[in-house]
């Protein structure tokens, strides 16, 4: 079988893939490139189905569950305001249920009490535990007396 016979079907494949998105005719077209190098190399149709077998094989049982594990994983970088969450920020101006001022991250940040009977004072430490638009809610680090 000419090598070429098994680009094109590698480039079918890989245009199933781009219409499946499943990982499986990717790793399809993966092998039948491997085919092809086989079949340029002057190896016979059954060396080439031999390559075809062994590459798809190691593709979808080796490659395809790790590669499957690896998208599913949430990414280990947060990014905007769901970076700033967890963050110590120090207060600026009485933060009560309804309004004040932080600074955190070196910027001042409108913020509201989570706990909506607190009044948390000037120069308190708290921890940022949500981001509502460009509101910080918070919670003080230490009890308040």
């Amino acid at each position: 079988m000419p090598w070429y016979v098994w680009l094109l079907a590698a480039a079918a494949l890989g245009a199933a893939e781009f219409f499946t998105l499943t990982l499986v005719f990717g790793l399809l077209a993966g092998a039948a490139l491997v085919a092809a190098v086989v079949a340029g190399v002057g190896i016979g149709l059954l060396g080439q189905l031999v390559a075809l077998a062994a590459a798809a094989a190691a593709g979808l049982f080796l490659v395809r569950p790790v590669a499957l594990r690896h998208m599913a994983q949430q990414p280990l970088t947060r990014e905007g305001s769901d970076a700033l969450i967890g963050r110590r920020a120090e207060v600026m101006q009485e933060v009560t249920a309804t309004r004040g001022l932080i600074k955190l991250c070196g910027e001042e940040w409108s913020a509201r009490a989570l706990d909506e009977s607190l009044v948390i004072p000037v120069g308190a430490l708290v921890d940022v535990m949500e981001i509502e638009g460009a509101t910080a809610i918070v919670y003080p680090r230490e009890l308040l007396p």
